[in-house]
């Protein structure tokens, strides 16, 4: 009687089993076909890419940003949670810019300015200096650097910290540069009466605008330094949260085509006699500025309080249009909450489709939502993130404990696009030691309480010669490098996997998942 009801039991599980696949099967279908007949992810880039535009911590473009995504997912009939996070003290816009070099041999120039960084006052044009680096090369030269732009050495992505403490750095520098200088002075003294046995001078300190405010005081334009093909607007964390309206950056700070800056800065050598000219339009806002977190919500049916989230941010780089960093992400987000919601397709488990601000500033928008949600991680399934290059979700490594619930969820779209197969894989070896500080991206703070964070593999397969490294926070991060076929296949393999663990009779199993140190 008891083998019976074993077996019985057993039966009952099988055709349970089955009969889930089934549905997934169904429903997966029901999602690709709405997907080939009105994909619409690319619509959501253009919209996010070029007329909304870049979007960083601060601007109009991210407050834009945040209307229209909440506006998109209530359109879908999902729940809203426009989630504070925090506020910047002074907002940035990022207007036009042009440069070019005048005379016989001119040329357009290609520059970037940093992210929270001074504009011109109008069109500038004036004469080319390069940096003093003593305070007699200072002196020789501080009348002639009014109305001049200013070479400074090295080369750099970053702003010029305009800190206090760098300009105590600077000064301390200085300082320790004269006695070096008194000592070198003593040294070629020893060397002139000792031929035969020379000493060496001793290096003096330098970081480039090392008399930077002196420079300022003294009534320059700017400050020009050489930057690295594609350029990259990067920003001073610390200066652009302790920026007030009164202590704003005051001169242009311009990194340049680093070739355009060897002619310009061995044309200053020969002291040659040329004008640079530019216009730069970077604005700020004398208020604070509140940022958000924007969650499209799905509501379970039978698990309102178990959880599967995806999740890219909204916050973008300003010198371009933020399109593959992340708009790809957000994009392919919001698509795939479009396609689940369209389906009318009821999920047991809560869906959260996470568009993450401040990413670029530190996970700003990740981090709190996990820290203010501490009650809800041990009930999350999953947490999908997708950041970085338009690739397609192609792949998928999870644990040994969720492969055969994963190969049920994958199996309706192995084939969805012969020439784009997707791959599931075992991840190999034991436990993960659960890290202990935050990585590169919104994932960082799941995995550090212990959450599981599978996120889709992929790489250019079909070969349209996309080059990472050539987009990441650079001005060529556009909406032309976004790649249609790979962002289209990735919403619906997204819609279809983040369906299918979400309609689990259980949640995943986090056995073999990680082990603390």
């Amino acid at each position: 009687m008891k083998l019976q009801f074993v077996s019985a039991l057993l039966l009952c599980l099988s055709v349970s089993l089955s009969v889930s696949a089934r549905n997934h099967d169904k429903d997966a279908e029901k999602i690709i076909g709405i997907a080939e007949n009105d994909n619409q992810v690319m619509k959501h880039l253009d919209i996010l890419a070029n007329r909304i535009g870049g979007r960083v911590i601060g601007s109009d473009a991210l407050e834009n940003a945040e209307l229209w995504a909440a506006s998109r997912f209530k359109s879908w009939g999902l729940e809203v949670e426009v989630q504070e996070v925090g506020e910047i003290a002074v907002g940035f816009n990022r207007g036009p810019w042009f440069g070019r070099m005048l005379g016989e041999d001119g040329m357009t120039l290609k520059f970037v300015t940093p992210s929270y960084t001074a504009g011109t006052k109008g069109i500038q044009r004036g004469r080319v200096l390069m940096e003093p680096k003593t305070v007699s090369e200072f002196n020789n030269i501080r009348h002639a650097l009014k109305g001049a732009w200013v070479l400074i050495g090295g080369k750099s992505d970053w702003p010029v910290d305009i800190s206090p403490e760098a300009d105590s750095i600077r000064a301390a520098k200085i300082a320790e540069n004269e006695r070096i200088a008194v000592e070198n002075e003593k040294i070629r003294q020893y060397n002139r009466e000792n031929p035969d046995k020379p000493k060496d001078l001793i290096p003096l300190n330098y970081e480039p605008a090392l008399f930077y405010r002196e420079m300022i005081d003294a009534g320059i334009l700017g400050i020009i330094q050489a930057s690295q093909e594609p350029l990259r607007a990067l920003y001073d964390r610390k200066n652009c949260f302790n920026m007030t309206f009164d202590n704003l950056p005051v001169i242009p700070d311009i990194k340049l085509n680093s070739d355009q800056y060897d002619i310009i800065a061995k044309k200053v050598r020969e002291r040659e006699y040329f004008e640079l000219e530019f216009d730069i339009r970077n604005h700020f806002r004398p208020k604070a500025v509140k940022f958000h977190n924007v969650l499209g919500i799905i509501k379970g049916s039978e698990f309102p309080d178990e959880y599967v989230i995806m999740g890219g941010h909204l916050d973008s780089f300003d010198s371009s249009t933020g399109a593959v960093d992340c708009g790809n992400g957000t994009a392919v987000t919001m698509e795939a909450a479009r396609l689940i919601a369209k389906s009318g397709i009821k999920p047991k488990r809560t869906i959260i489709f996470a568009l993450w601000t401040g990413e670029e500033f530190g996970l700003l928008g990740s981090s709190y939502w996990v820290n203010t949600n501490k009650n809800k991680l041990d009930r999350i399934a999953n947490y999908f993130n997708r950041d970085g290059g338009p690739t397609p979700s192609s792949s998928l490594t999870v644990t040994e404990a969720m492969y055969e619930d994963f190969e049920k969820i994958c199996r309706p779209i192995m084939n969805y696009n012969p020439e784009i197969p997707f791959i599931l894989n075992k991840r190999e070896g034991g436990p993960r030691v659960i890290p202990k500080t935050a990585g590169g991206s919104d994932h960082a703070h799941f995995m550090i309480n212990g959450v599981p964070t599978f996120s889709f593999g992929g790489r250019d397969i079909k070969g349209y010669n996309f080059s990472y490294g050539e987009i990441w926070h650079t001005n060529r991060d556009t909406y032309d490098k976004a790649i249609a076929e790979y962002l289209e296949y990735s919403s619906v393999i997204n819609a279809v996997v983040i369906l299918g663990v979400a309609n689990l009779d259980h949640l995943l199993s986090r056995e073999g998942l990680f082990i603390k140190e």
